[in-house]
């Protein structure tokens, strides 16, 4: 594991829950003793989700040179902060070490494969392995491959993921941002426009959401969804009859400019649609809830089906 800050120290917990033994490695002071703590922290909700059997929360060690953290390893999540010079910086200080079959995927969220890999000697076994955050509760995992990443590494990346737990999906190009931030940035896009242009408070934006789309959203995706609201006759009827008024609003649709204004509104509503609460205490009752709302998609689509 090479960075272990909060999308890193969550992994490390997460592969410890699946019985995986992990070497890590960060360069921040105190970091050994924050991992410590935040596996401590996301223990008991792994607990409730189902451990392996041979889960361990003390089968890792702290390195304090990359390389010696990668020597023995199978997989390497590396979870280096978002910048492109330093990731590559990185894998410099780790090629040599690394094992001749070991798999690095990357947890950026946005850079392209194909700039992380281009020149390194481990290029063909380079993807991007991007998690969202909690890593150790949300399910998805995005895998894509860049320019020089060969299929076999796509494949035996998708398989790792699922073994343990996970559901990959495979991207079939790679682009900036992937697809779920690609998503995110969309909807957040619109979110934004909304209070620039008086149409609702931060709080009601953000109420919209959690309170409509997003509870069927945690069900079944948008292509699925709207396929329903074409009732009996489906996405047919829905492409039919729906589309042509959901794609007229699409014209309407603008490109906020971010300007200090605006962004000293949306963080005056934050602050309060957060009531006093601390970004911890926030964190706090949204992992509360994740784990709530993990166990009953569980065993809703664990149910029989009716006859």
């Amino acid at each position: 594991m090479l960075g272990t800050g909060t999308v890193g120290a969550s992994w490390v917990a997460y592969f410890l829950s699946r019985g995986l033994a992990v070497s890590a490695w960060d360069p921040a002071e105190g970091a050994e003793e924050r991992v410590r703590t935040r596996i401590a922290a996301a223990w008991p909700a792994l607990e409730r989700l189902g451990l392996e059997a041979n889960a361990d929360p003390g089968a890792w060690q702290f390195h304090h040179d990359p390389a010696d953290a990668v020597l023995d390893s199978t997989f390497v999540q590396e979870n280096a902060p978002e910048r492109l010079w330093l990731k590559r910086e990185l894998y410099g200080r780790i090629a040599a070490a690394l094992p001749a079959t070991a798999i690095v995927a990357s947890s950026s969220s946005g850079i392209m494969p194909s700039d992380l890999q281009a020149g390194q000697p481990f290029a063909d076994r380079l993807v991007v392995g991007h998690p969202f955050n909690p890593p150790h509760l949300i399910p998805l995992v995005e895998v894509v491959g860049g320019r020089d990443t060969a299929a076999v590494t796509v494949d035996a990346a998708v398989d790792f993921y699922r073994r343990i737990g996970k559901r990959p999906i495979r991207l079939g190009k790679e682009v900036p941002g992937h697809l779920v931030n690609r998503l995110q940035a969309a909807l957040w896009r619109e979110a934004v426009d909304a209070v620039a242009r008086g149409i609702a408070s931060v709080a009601d934006v953000d109420a919209a959401i959690a309170h409509g789309p997003g509870l069927r959203w945690a069900l079944m995706g948008p292509h699925l969804t709207f396929a329903l609201a074409g009732g009996s006759g489906g996405m047919r009827h829905f492409m039919e009859h729906l589309a042509p008024a959901v794609t007229s609003w699409w014209t309407d649709l603008r490109e906020p400019q971010l300007s200090d204004e605006l962004k000293a509104q949306i963080i005056a509503g934050i602050d309060a649609e957060a009531g006093g609460r601390t970004p911890d205490e926030l964190a706090a009752k949204r992992d509360e809830g994740l784990v709530a709302l993990l166990e009953l998609l569980a065993r809703w689509r664990d149910a029989p089906e009716r006859p």
